[in-house]
């Protein structure tokens, strides 16, 4: 099954989206965008830019669990980031599978 990018409006009236894999487990969470046109512009950037590994910067967060964001190759913006996983293996997973739906990801408004 296909990933699917859901678009919503935050409870601060602002705007983002989660990418979700074909199992329905979002793999990334965007940052907030004051309108609906800005968040469809992120999501085209996640669709370029989520293809091309080089584009994921992989942390760990103070508690020592891995993530990662997604940058834009264009500006080094930050266009969304990953939940905490219990290993870099899954970290590792969970990028693969951005770059694996981030291009061909129906968009959902919810």
């Amino acid at each position: 099954m296909a990933g699917t990018y859901e678009l919503k409006k935050a409870a601060n009236g602002q705007y983002m989206f989660n990418l979700k894999a074909g199992n329905n487990e979002i793999i990334l969470t965007s940052e907030t965008y004051s309108s609906k046109a800005a968040a469809e512009g992120g999501i085209a950037s996640v669709r370029k830019n989520g293809v091309t590994e080089k584009n994921f910067d992989k942390k760990k967060s103070t508690k020592g669990e891995p993530y990662f964001s997604l940058k834009s190759a264009d500006n080094g913006q930050n266009l969304g980031r990953s939940e905490m996983y219990s290993s870099e293996a899954a970290m590792e997973k969970g990028v693969k599978s951005v770059m694996a739906n981030a291009a061909d990801a129906k968009v959902k408004e919810v």
